[in-house]
């Protein structure tokens, strides 16, 4: 059996991944590489039915492969249509008995967020705040206490200074979640989105009171709030067409 045989019966084995490192060996496995035969078989291990049909539905076999072996790189989007510019945010965060923070923050405020972690952060919190992941923060001042042995709830709307229409991010939301480790305390609601995107659901908006020590048992003393999309929405743009879909009143 010669040197091109035994690549011939080799080939056809290999997973798609495998092939196609044997492309960049030499100019001749690659040239026998590319033979579509071999990318056939390698497509008929991820998708046999489509391999039933006596032709590719694309060009070859090797392009179907490379085109839905894995996601394509995110496509880059267009600017959007709103701006930090043109949103106000109305946070409201009340316990059993009283409003604690009240306040409307201005968009680009929130956009800027917490440039340099108050002292007194700790490690696990700072490296939070310092890591490349987009999130939104605002700083509160004057700073306040929240009781860990009450309810806390939190409501966020936000405002187009353009339109002068209202959406809901997140409405009488518990914090539920208080992280005494990461000193973090978090609130989520999943977002109403216009009729106009029916099939766009299941996304949650997160606010998180990142807080210190107070130095009292059973209370946090809160410096700043944080708002984010997780997955969905990982830049200012993505952010900004993710509010935009939202279902404005």
């Amino acid at each position: 059996m010669t040197y091109e045989e035994v690549l011939k019966a080799v080939f056809p084995l290999l997973e798609g991944v495998d092939l196609a490192s044997c492309m960049v060996v030499s100019k001749q496995w690659r040239h026998i590489a590319r033979d579509d035969f071999f990318w056939k078989c390698a497509c008929a291990k991820r998708w046999p039915s489509i391999c039933k049909r006596p032709n590719p539905p694309t060009l070859t076999y090797y392009k179907l492969y490379q085109t839905f072996y894995k996601r394509r790189p995110g496509r880059i989007l267009l600017p959007p249509r709103l701006s930090f510019d043109d949103l106000e945010f109305f946070i409201d965060i009340w316990t059993e008995d009283r409003f604690i923070f009240s306040e409307v923050v201005p968009g680009p405020i929130l956009q800027n967020g917490i440039k340099i972690p108050p002292p007194g952060v700790c490690d696990m919190l700072r490296l939070h705040m310092e890591s490349s992941e987009y999130k939104m923060k605002v700083p509160v001042e004057p700073r306040f206490t929240v009781p860990l042995s009450q309810t806390v709830n939190v409501s966020v709307l936000v405002g187009r200074k353009d339109s002068n229409k209202v959406a809901c991010i997140l409405n009488k939301s518990m914090f539920d979640y208080i992280d005494r480790t990461a000193y973090r305390a978090m609130a989520n609601d999943y977002l109403d989105f216009s009729p106009v995107y029916p099939f766009t659901t299941g996304i949650r908006a997160w606010i998180s009171l990142l807080f210190m020590d107070s130095g009292n048992e059973g209370v946090v003393d809160v410096f700043g709030i944080e708002m984010d999309f997780m997955d969905a929405a990982n830049s200012k743009e993505e952010v900004l067409w993710l509010l935009d879909m939202l279902d404005w009143k």
